[in-house]
């Protein structure tokens, strides 16, 4: 390790709302997100009111008109990404044209736009889309149209690792700055996946469940989705403090695996071995008092996987770390989720503070943790993240107050 990695900055959107107190408080004070969706079922989806996107409806109108039509993939990245990198002090500064870089997550592309398209062509019979069709559903968007908006000169990246991905970009993004690629990495994820046709995909594969989502629960039924960003801004701990930036902590270590076992189900093994490999990246022991934000999906299968995990890598000493699972209150937000499970990881971490898992109707036996049922003072120095997608993708991060 030849350079620490500083967390400066943070900006989110989520059915909770628009920015990172909105975001926490929520979840801090037990409230969630998820509620009906048309056509029909439920979700944690971002509300479209008058307030929406406040960041992004302050920006010139002729600096949006540069970007082209925008899919709500992109107006999630560039909201969160704008509060992001204005929290980092980091507005109209020279090092965005130098070394910085982009780097986000996303599992699919923009749903919305591709969907409009093929409503003309095959419901309406009409022969032509809109031109910015493809421009705005590409998975490259967000980050392409965050680099505009902001100026960003150095690399521009996209991860897909479906449920990791942005867990993948904060990751990769932390090792850019090791590297000495880049002073500065604007890393996170978006999603915007609540559309008709994706929400038909998630039915038919039986896996959401019908009322809401109740991670390491009795009677939980399964998943709910979620939509919205996450965006970290990531510096070298030098210019960090070269420039007097205001620390929010430091991503400490990142561990990745694959399962090679099933496209859908997890593996105990794969999850273990990605929750090892952060731990020793960041050289924290795995009795350290720890907050571990679980992947938590509330579906049958993942949590006892995610929990057989636990039990194996930290034993005995599982008893001194606090569990949450925030999917409970924004739903699970695909390529934005690592991201944002992350970042209000890291702020209950900085206030002392875990937040509850909610809608939990008793134990199950086989999900035996130590799991934050109200709120909970509780200040360790790390945080632990774990992401695990379909195709066996697991990538886990570590946090660390400083």
């Amino acid at each position: 390790m030849t350079n620490r990695v500083l967390i400066t900055g943070m900006g989110c959107v989520s059915g909770l709302g628009y920015g990172v107190d909105v975001n926490w408080q929520s979840v801090r004070d037990g409230r969630g997100a998820i509620r009906a969706c048309d056509p029909s079922g439920i979700a944690a989806w971002v509300a479209e009111e008058e307030k929406a996107a406040p960041l992004l409806k302050s920006v010139d109108p002729g600096q949006l008109r540069r970007l082209g039509r925008l899919d709500r993939l992109s107006e999630f990245a560039l909201e969160a990404g704008l509060e992001a990198v204005s929290d980092a002090g980091l507005m109209r500064h020279p090092s965005l044209a130098q070394r910085t870089a982009i780097m986000l997550g996303c599992g699919s592309g923009g749903n919305l736009t591709i969907e409009t398209a093929y409503e003309r062509l095959f419901a309406r019979g009409q022969p032509k889309v809109h031109p910015q069709t493809i421009p705005s559903s590409m998975l490259a968007a967000p980050a392409a149209h965050l680099s505009l908006l902001l100026g960003v000169r150095g690399p521009a990246l996209t991860l897909s690792g479906a449920c990791a991905s942005s867990a993948q970009a904060l990751g990769e993004a932390m090792h850019m700055i090791r590297a000495g690629r880049a002073d500065v990495v604007i890393a996170g994820g978006a999603e915007a996946c609540l559309t008709r046709g994706c929400l038909a995909g998630w039915q038919s594969l039986g896996v959401l469940a019908p009322d809401t989502c109740r991670p390491f629960s009795r009677d939980r039924q399964g998943m709910v989705l979620g939509e919205g960003a996450a965006v970290l801004v990531l510096e070298s701990e030098s210019h960090a403090l070269a420039r007097g930036a205001r620390v929010h902590g430091e991503l400490a270590g990142y561990g990745m695996s694959s399962d090679a076992t099933h496209m859908t189900a997890p593996d105990v093994e794969g999850i273990a071995a990605a929750i090892r490999a952060a731990h020793e990246d960041a050289t924290i022991a795995c009795d350290a008092p720890a907050l571990i934000s679980t992947h938590g999906t509330g579906t049958t299968l993942n949590d006892i996987a995610e929990t057989a995990a636990m039990h194996q890598v930290y034993g005995s000493a599982l008893a001194r770390h606090r569990v949450i699972a925030t999917k409970s209150a924004h739903g699970h937000m695909i390529g934005a989720t690592g991201a944002m499970e992350f970042l209000l990881g890291l702020v209950a971490l900085c206030r002392g503070t875990a937040p509850p898992v909610i809608n939990y109707l008793g134990p199950d036996p086989e999900c035996d943790l130590p799991l934050v049922l109200e709120p909970q003072v509780f200040e360790p120095e790390v945080l632990i993240s774990s992401s695990f997608a379909f195709g066996g993708l697991n990538a886990v991060l570590v946090g660390r107050r400083v």
